[in-house]
C-alpha cells in the first residue's frame, strides 16, 4: 500500500475518530475519585471493545491499585517483529467547572479544535492508535500489543506492578509511548528525555498551639516564617534551583525552545521573568527544578492575630536523566533539615518518587518511526525534545524489557492545555499521528 493510499484511509476515518473521541471523553474516568469508579470501569470496557473491533483482541485486567488496564495482543507473522502501543484512559479531574467554556466531559468543537477533558491527554492518543489500526487493516507487517493504563494520572503503580508480574504482556521490539507530543502543532517531535520526580512534604512545628501575636510576638518562634526561610534556600535570585549536591549546569542539545514561545506556552505575565541562567530548554528538560506545589497554613480569610504553631509545604522536585531519585531526595531533605531556623522541629515525609528516563535513538524501529513521522508531516524534519514531566512506566519497561526500543510521541502540543480547564486537541495532530503510526505498522 502506498503512503498516499494509507494517508487517504486515515483522512477518511477522521469522522469515526471524532465519534470515538466523543465516546471516550464522555467517561469521567478519574481513577482516584470514588464517585467516578463506575466511569473508570465503563471506560476500560469501552477501550477493550474498541481495540478488539479494530483487530487486536483485548481484555480488561484489574491491577494492584484497583485500576483497570486494557491489554491486547495480535501475534506477529513468523519471523516478524512486534510493536506495543501504549496510552492511558484515565484523566485528570475537571476541577472548577465554571472555568470551562463547555462541559468538560462532552466533546465540543470550537475554532477548529476539539475540547474536553482527556481530548489530548490521553484519549486523543488512544484514538490515534485505533485510527491507525483501522487504516492498516489486514496489511499489518508486524505483531501488535496494546497497553492502555487506568491510573497514569494517579502515579501508575498498578501498571508498574503488572509489568513486573506479567512481563510477557509487554514483550515487544518497539514500544510506542503516546503520552507526549510536539513542541508545536505541525512539528513532528520525538521525546527523548523525561525528568524524574521526587515529592516531599515538609512540616515545621514551633509551638504547642497558636498564641496571640500581640502578647507573644517578637520572642515566640513563628512556624510559617521558619518554613518560608527554609523554602527560600531552594532557589536563588535568578530562579535557579540551589539544592546542595545537585548540578544545575547541564545544557539541552536537541530542539530549541525560544523564550518568546515559552512565555506564550506557559502564560507568563507581561514583565515577569522567565527563570534561570539557562535557556528554557535547559531549565525545563535538562536541569533539576524544585516547585512549591502546596502549603498548609491558615488562609487569608481565616487568619487571626495569632502566631502559626505549625506549617507544611508539599514540594515537587523534577530531576534529569543521570540523577537517581534517592540521591535527589537525600539532598533535598538534608537541605531542608539544615535550613529551618531557630531549632524548630522538622518532619519530612516522602510522597511520590519516579526515576528519569533517556531513550536510545539508534535502533531500527526508531529510524523507521522517524521516517514515518516525516512522511506524515509532509516532509517536516523530526526534532527531539525533552519533557519536564515524568512517566515512571518508561523506566520500568526499560528494566523489564531491556531489548525493546522505547519511543515517545503523541498528539499533545502546548495549546492543548492538558490538566487545565478547556483542554483541547487539534484534530490535525490526531490525523498526522495516526498516519505516522499506520505507516510504521505497515512497514515494520
Amino acid at each position: 500500500m502506498s503512503d498516499a493510499e494509507l494517508s487517504s484511509r486515515v483522512t477518511g476515518l477522521m469522522g469515526r475518530a471524532r465519534a470515538d473521541l466523543a465516546e471516550a471523553v464522555a467517561f469521567a474516568s478519574v481513577h482516584n475519585d470514588p464517585s467516578a469508579a463506575q466511569a473508570c470501569i465503563d471506560s476500560a470496557e469501552w477501550v477493550a471493545r474498541a481495540f478488539t473491533e479494530a483487530g487486536i483482541p483485548a481484555e480488561v485486567v484489574v491491577t494492584s491499585d484497583g485500576s483497570r488496564a486494557v491489554v491486547g495482543h495480535r501475534p506477529a507473522p513468523p519471523g516478524g517483529r512486534t510493536v506495543a502501543l501504549y496510552s492511558h484512559h484515565d484523566v485528570q479531574p475537571a476541577g472548577d467547572r465554571s472555568l470551562w467554556q463547555s462541559a468538560p466531559f462532552t466533546l465540543t468543537e470550537r475554532d477548529g479544535r476539539w475540547y474536553g477533558r482527556g481530548a489530548a491527554d490521553c484519549k486523543g492518543n488512544l484514538v490515534a492508535h485505533l485510527t491507525a489500526l483501522r487504516a492498516v487493516g489486514d496489511e499489518l507487517g508486524c505483531g501488535i500489543r496494546v497497553i492502555v493504563e487506568g491510573s497514569e494520572e494517579a502515579g501508575g503503580a498498578g501498571l508498574d506492578d503488572l509489568v513486573r508480574q506479567r512481563p510477557e504482556l509487554f514483550d515487544a521490539d518497539l514500544i510506542l509511548i503516546t503520552d507526549t507530543g510536539n513542541i508545536e502543532a505541525g512539528v513532528p517531535t520525538l521525546t527523548t528525555s523525561l525528568r524524574g520526580v521526587v515529592n516531599v512534604k515538609v512540616t515545621v512545628r514551633a509551638l504547642e498551639t497558636a498564641v496571640h501575636s500581640g502578647q507573644f510576638g517578637g520572642a515566640a518562634p513563628d512556624a510559617m516564617a521558619a518554613l518560608i526561610a527554609a523554602l527560600a534556600t531552594l532557589r536563588n535570585a535568578d530562579g535557579d534551583t540551589t539544592i546542595e549536591g545537585l548540578s544545575t549546569e547541564a545544557e539541552w542539545s536537541g530542539a530549541e525552545y525560544p523564550i518568546d514561545r515559552f512565555r506564550a506556552d506557559a502564560g507568563v505575565l507581561p514583565g515577569v521573568w522567565v527563570l534561570g541562567n539557562g535557556t528554557p530548554a535547559d531549565m525545563t528538560w535538562s536541569r533539576p527544578a524544585v516547585t512549591v506545589i502546596g502549603i498548609d497554613a491558615p488562609g487569608t480569610a481565616e487568619a487571626g492575630n495569632a502566631i502559626v504553631p505549625e506549617a507544611s509545604a508539599m514540594l515537587n522536585l523534577r530531576i534529569p536523566p543521570g540523577l537517581a531519585p534517592e540521591t535527589a531526595y537525600e539532598a533535598l531533605a538534608g537541605q531542608l533539615q539544615r535550613s529551618v531556623p531557630w531549632h524548630c522541629h522538622v518532619e519530612i515525609d516522602r510522597d511520590a518518587m519516579g526515576a528519569p528516563f533517556a531513550a536510545r535513538t539508534d535502533g531500527p524501529g526508531y529510524q523507521l518511526l522517524s521516517a514515518a513521522l516525516e512522511r506524515a508531516y509532509d516532509g517536516a524534519r523530526v526534532v527531539q525534545s525533552g519533557q519536564g514531566g515524568s512517566i515512571p512506566l518508561c523506566t520500568v519497561l526499560a528494566e523489564t524489557v531491556p531489548e525493546a526500543e522505547i519511543a515517545l510521541l503523541g498528539v499533545e502540543e502546548p495549546q492543548c492545555r492538558i490538566h487545565a480547564p478547556d483542554e483541547s486537541v487539534d484534530p490535525e495532530e490526531i490525523r498526522r499521528t495516526a498516519t505516522a503510526i499506520a505507516l510504521l505498522l505497515a512497514a515494520y
